[in-house]
């Protein structure tokens, strides 16, 4: 794929995570991500085989942003694993209370959806919250050989309690359009890892 093809496919993808956040993913059109994208109309199958293989590209995409920036925070050797974690949260806690608490959480917005939707989707989906937990996973075990976080449970146990407690504090987020949950969510976290 040339350069410019390239480019003009990731400009897409990243117009389309935009606007995908606010509106969904089914209630967005390709011309509108092509208008956004200031791509012209009609040209979207030169970049995509399907609407299916766009979102799963646009997944992949969101995801290997959201990984690298974990990657970032773990990369600050001057930090403790428990500064990791809390640093990694209180991002978190930022992108979902953003815009009036509608977040940008990819996650958050589709994942039912697109668990219904598509397949590929979905299985993008799961790849990229997989990797984000075993980051956390990572990140918990390192804060317990440091000294800097205690855990009851295991790591892997610790990380999936954790996401799944943050995401569900987005979606009431989302819904009650307060930080309220978020704000419980990080009263929680730290009770559990800086005991």
């Amino acid at each position: 794929m040339s350069a410019t093809k390239t480019e003009t496919r990731q400009a897409l993808l990243e117009a389309a995570q935009r606007i995908v956040a606010a509106k969904g993913y089914a209630a967005v059109g390709i011309n509108e991500i092509l208008t956004a994208a200031g791509v012209p109309k009609g040209s979207f199958y030169h970049y995509f085989a399907s609407k299916d293989a766009f979102g799963e590209a646009m997944m992949k995409s969101y995801f290997d942003g959201y990984l690298t920036s974990m990657d970032a925070i773990v990369a600050d050797t001057g930090r403790s694993s428990a500064e990791h974690l809390m640093s990694y949260w209180q991002r978190f806690y930022d992108t979902q209370a953003a815009d009036d608490c509608q977040g940008g959480c990819l996650v958050v917005k589709l994942g039912a959806e697109v668990a219904d939707l598509s397949e590929v989707m979905r299985l993008a989906t799961k790849a990229g919250t997989t990797g984000i937990v075993d980051r956390l996973e990572r990140m918990i075990a390192d804060g317990v050989a440091d000294g800097s976080v205690s855990v009851d449970e295991s790591p892997r146990t610790t990380a999936e309690a954790l996401y799944d407690l943050w995401l569900g504090a987005s979606m009431m987020t989302k819904i009650h359009r307060s930080a309220h949950h978020l704000d419980r969510a990080m009263t929680v976290t730290r009770q559990v890892l800086l005991a």
